[in-house]
């Protein structure tokens, strides 16, 4: 039975209290020690999309599944709840993803365990349950209307991606930012309306976090100035190393560092390493006519394309990053601001090419043994696995 230590800034660091150091124990035994929290895991779209259940063997159709994440050594998991806004009604999509983690839930309750605060999760992982937490990716999903997201706060939503690649009336996307005709809020500029600021304001209040990844540099800066509290990018990588809208450059870096937040790296191949985008565009014009031909017949644009992976195994495989690039992004951030702003945000199941070796989630120890080999001791390990996403969770409660 794992120890439920009383100080808090204290169990977040590792499960069980230790000042040895890490070339004493061996890196599985670090990683089981440590909270290990992963901060975006799609999984919940491929219930909807693809008829899978989570707690059923998913190996080989997706990155995760229940018994995959325990073996992964995973304590913690934000279940990403996404909409790009095409939906008839944003709001109920979001709730039939939330109803069908919640099904999940009942169904293994020794297993997972829907939580609310940190108190409750350090209670779940001490059970040995994996803590879910909810975060919504695209903030179309409260269909401009605050009373929502009052609602989505009640049903578990503990952070929200302000936009998805396409903006919000209140916010402009990253990708929106980017391009030369990019859509504008409605105010007709780049970054927060006031409404916008509302929302920040009330999610302060209300104690969800602000999501950073996937909003424009402007929408940044507005966010910067206006949170009274610690903010993340929930799954976002280093845009020095690869330069991709998603990624995050070094001004942002260190105004998250300065607010006391975190950068959870992203696993997608694509913000990992700069070469990936290009030979990306050449697979899937390679197999154009397959795709447009799965579109007409109905199916979903994003899953069209998906679909041609799994098809040509080989050929994606031979477009992966490396498993190094994923520690290269970690100590990156480290070198630039300190460890204590860092952490892991796969993106599992939600990107189609993970780095090489980073299959699934039950590689994760992975990062642990290369950390370790890269000298970092069992406290700096235990932060970047899930310490300092804890500590921003805390402080934004």
């Amino acid at each position: 039975m794992r120890y439920l230590v009383i100080l808090f800034f204290v169990l977040i660091s590792c499960k069980n209290s230790t000042d040895n150091k890490s070339e004493s124990k061996t890196f599985e035994e670090i990683h089981s020690q440590s909270i290990f929290v992963d901060s975006h895991n799609d999984i919940l779209l491929q219930t909807m999309e693809k008829g899978h259940i989570i707690d059923d063997d998913l190996k080989g159709k997706t990155h995760s599944d229940l018994d995959r994440m325990k073996q992964g050594g995973l304590d913690v998991q934000f279940f990403s709840v996404w909409s790009d806004g095409s939906q008839i009604n944003p709001y109920n999509f979001a709730n039939i993803q939330i109803d069908s983690l919640d099904a999940v839930i009942k169904r293994n309750p020794k297993k997972i365990i829907k939580v609310s605060n940190t108190e409750e999760l350090l209670s779940a992982v001490n059970q040995n349950k994996i803590a879910a937490l909810i975060g919504l990716e695209g903030g179309h999903q409260i269909e401009d209307d605050l009373n929502k997201l009052d609602s989505l706060f009640n049903r578990g939503v503990r952070y929200i991606t302000l936009t998805w690649n396409n903006s919000t009336k209140w916010a402009t996307s990253a990708s929106d930012e980017t391009k030369k005709d990019g859509a504008l809020n409605s105010e007709g500029k780049k970054g927060l309306t006031k409404f916008g600021k509302e929302i920040i304001n009330k999610m302060n209040k209300l104690g969800i976090l602000i999501d950073v990844s996937h909003v424009g540099e402007q929408t940044f800066r507005d966010v910067i100035a206006n949170t009274k509290k610690p903010i993340i990018a929930s799954h976002s990588s280093v845009y020095d190393i690869c330069p991709h809208p998603r990624n995050l450059k070094d001004d942002q870096i260190k105004a998250i560092a300065k607010n006391g937040g975190v950068i959870q790296i992203n696993f997608n191949s694509g913000f990992l390493d700069s070469t990936v985008g290009k030979k990306e565009d050449e697979f899937l014009e390679k197999h154009k006519l397959e795709i447009d031909s799965l579109k007409l017949s109905g199916v979903n644009p994003y899953l069209a394309e998906e679909l041609m992976y799994p098809k040509y195994h080989q050929e994606s495989e031979e477009l992966k990053a490396s498993f190094n690039l994923v520690i290269e992004h970690i100590e990156y951030i480290i070198k630039l601001v300190g460890v204590d702003y860092v952490g892991i945000g796969s993106d599992f199941d939600g990107i189609v090419l993970p780095p090489k070796q980073l299959n699934d989630v039950t590689k994760y120890p992975l990062i642990t043994k290369a950390l370790i080999q890269k000298g970092y001791n069992e406290k700096d390990i235990s932060k970047i696995l899930g310490g300092n996403i804890l500590r921003v969770l805390k402080a934004n409660e």
